[in-house]
């Protein structure tokens, strides 16, 4: 099973910027392979904040359109979450998750938190 691990979460004022990166421990070049990154809070069930598809289509919540971007670096196994324009309800633990067919693998977490 492919292992993914999350960075670049952190503290951060209102309207400010994050970059969060997953990086691979295998292949992500998949044709079939499905990259998002979600988000969970104590209140919260996880939710899909944006994903990305072996053809760079991208889908996002409509939270988080106009201001989040995700792409992909199939060369580097690496997936990013650039987050713009922060509110504080973006606060949330922010994880990566692969899908190829059935399989599923899931990053550990990074904490994002937004400050007013």
């Amino acid at each position: 099973q492919v292992q993914l691990v999350e960075s670049g979460g952190g503290l951060m004022q209102a309207g400010g910027s994050l970059r969060l990166s997953c990086t691979a421990s295998g292949s992500i070049r998949s044709p079939n392979a499905m990259v998002g990154w979600y988000r969970q809070t104590p209140r919260k069930q996880r939710e899909l904040v944006a994903a990305i598809s072996s053809g760079d289509s991208a889908n996002y919540a409509d939270s988080v359109k106009g201001r989040f971007t995700i792409s992909r670096d199939n060369a580097k196994k690496a997936v990013y979450l650039q987050m713009n324009s922060l509110k504080p309800e973006d606060t949330a633990v922010y994880y990566c998750n692969l899908r190829v067919d059935l399989a599923s693998s899931w990053g550990q977490g990074t904490q994002v938190t937004v400050s007013s």
